[in-house]
């Protein structure tokens, strides 16, 4: 990626055009990039800073940036749904994924998530990814070194099931996208260190409320805290300022806790479940 501002060699570059649409290739020298009206050389895009104004043979013009991480995101190669940048944005701050960060991630998918997680915990850090299938595991992988590119040093990918893995270290973060994460909550609570974060990303009320109870009943995190993240857009053209029709809703929930410290008692809760919301309760 350009660190400088001026596109170089290797860099991914994004063209938009005047109605907004988008384009995304990586500058190779000696290449060119055609439309339906005419075509853009690579070498000349080469040493141009960011936010130019580069135009086709035949006049056709667009605006040049290196694509934002959200950007690239969108558009990469998938095999899975991916984590959409509203959500892990929401991630990375709920779970306070800081730089220096341990981070255990289970279910890679398209490595979307992971990308947010490599940029957060820095060169100090670490994130061990663990995928179930392969296919999964090999195109997050080409997703991610075509991003960096290359593999990141501290960046290590295994492919089965998380809780198989024999884990040598403590954890800081526990960062679960699943289909039953609350069959590795006892695995969580074991790699996880005192005051360190449970999170999971799940799509749907009957998952979350699975994670909620075997947080609860596994008896070394705190109460779990939940929540989903709605994004609207709006235009704005002078006064006539309005919601966008579109919007990406309801995509998944999150649902985080902490570890408590070993030997301790979780605190029960003081408020009074509601009624009916642990079955029917008889007279």
């Amino acid at each position: 990626m350009s660190e400088h501002g001026f596109f170089k060699a290797g860099d991914r570059i994004q063209l938009t055009d005047p109605k907004g649409k988008l384009y995304s290739f990586t500058i190779t020298p000696g290449k060119e990039w055609h439309t339906h009206k005419g075509w853009i050389t690579h070498d000349d895009l080469i040493g141009l800073p960011e936010g130019s104004v580069v135009s086709t043979t035949a006049g056709l013009k667009f605006t040049a940036f290196i694509p934002l991480l959200g950007d690239y995101v969108l558009s990469m190669p998938r095999g899975a749904t991916i984590v959409y940048p509203k959500d892990a944005a929401m991630i990375v701050g709920v779970a306070d994924i800081y730089p220096g960060a341990r981070v255990l991630e289970a279910g890679v998918g398209s490595g979307a998530l992971t990308l947010s997680l490599l940029r957060a915990v820095g060169e100090s850090g670490s994130v061990h990814s663990v995928e179930r299938r392969q296919d999964f595991a090999d195109n997050a992988q080409a997703n991610i070194e075509d991003y960096f590119g290359a593999s990141p040093k501290n960046w290590k990918l295994d492919v089965g099931s998380v809780q198989e893995q024999s884990f040598t270290e403590k954890y800081d973060r526990v960062i679960l996208d699943m289909l039953a994460p609350w069959e590795c909550v006892a695995m969580a609570a074991e790699v996880l260190r005192p005051g360190g974060v449970f999170l999971a990303y799940v799509a749907t009320t009957t998952q979350l409320s699975a994670t909620a109870e075997a947080l609860k009943a596994d008896g070394h995190f705190t109460e779990p805290e939940s929540s989903e993240t709605i994004v609207r857009g709006w235009h704005h053209e002078g006064l006539a300022v309005r919601p966008q029709q579109r919007m990406i809703g309801h995509t998944g929930f999150l649902i985080q806790s902490r570890r408590m410290a070993p030997g301790v008692e979780v605190l029960a809760r003081r408020r009074r479940p509601a009624k009916g919301a642990y079955g029917v309760t008889e007279e």
